[in-house]
């Protein structure tokens, strides 16, 4: 009778340790999953230096430095060169990642060497509408810094409330293949440029 009794008190402990296993397994099975749902980043998803996103988001605090930035400008004789500075203001003040601008300037225009940017201190080529100077069929600035300041304005105003905030999404719009424009390519240019400074080599 004692026997018996032993058995099912021992048979009884190893139950409740089992069953307090599998507790312990499905609580931490449920963390794991709340937290992935929650919107936990894998590591290799943030490239290492300073947390910069590895996408092709234009978003973010600037990633080159000011410095960085004349540099550039300098390598390319830019006729705006010295304006790091107004490209890395504006970027603050409008959440723009200043490494984006800076490729659509080199692809557009060699850094304002050439086209109609030379002519009208575009950084971009924006195309002339209603109640801006224009010559060419672009807007045209009296300033570099006035160049720069409404294409931050006009991917914050016009791209950004649609969405429209990587390389990817923005080119089919600023550039799009109706208008001749090579999207493939362009992404493609702007994409090797940005990864080409964010490593700190100056020449593309």
């Amino acid at each position: 009778m004692l026997r018996t009794i032993l058995v099912t008190v021992i048979l009884a402990l190893v139950l409740l340790a089992a069953l307090s296993m599998m507790g312990s397994l499905a609580t931490s099975h449920a963390t794991t999953s709340l937290a992935l749902s929650a919107g936990a980043v894998p590591p290799t998803s943030v490239a290492s230096r300073g947390g910069v996103s590895s996408s092709s988001s234009i978003l973010g605090r600037p990633s080159l430095s000011v410095a960085f930035v004349n540099r550039v400008l300098s390598a390319y004789h830019s006729p705006a060169v010295g304006l790091g500075s107004v490209l890395y203001a504006d970027s603050l003040t409008y959440g723009i990642d200043d490494v984006s601008p800076l490729a659509f300037f080199l692809h557009e225009s060699s850094m304002g060497n050439a086209g109609w940017a030379a002519v009208n201190h575009s950084l971009g080529n924006i195309r002339c509408t209603a109640g801006w100077s224009c010559s060419g069929g672009y807007r045209s600035y009296a300033t570099w810094a006035d160049g720069f300041h409404d294409w931050f304005s006009l991917i914050s105003t016009e791209y950004l409330p649609r969405h429209l905030s990587t390389v990817e999404t923005i080119i089919p719009v600023y550039a799009p293949s109706a208008d001749h424009n090579d999207e493939r390519g362009y992404i493609a240019a702007v994409l090797s440029a940005v990864s080409a400074w964010r490593t700190g080599r100056v020449l593309v």
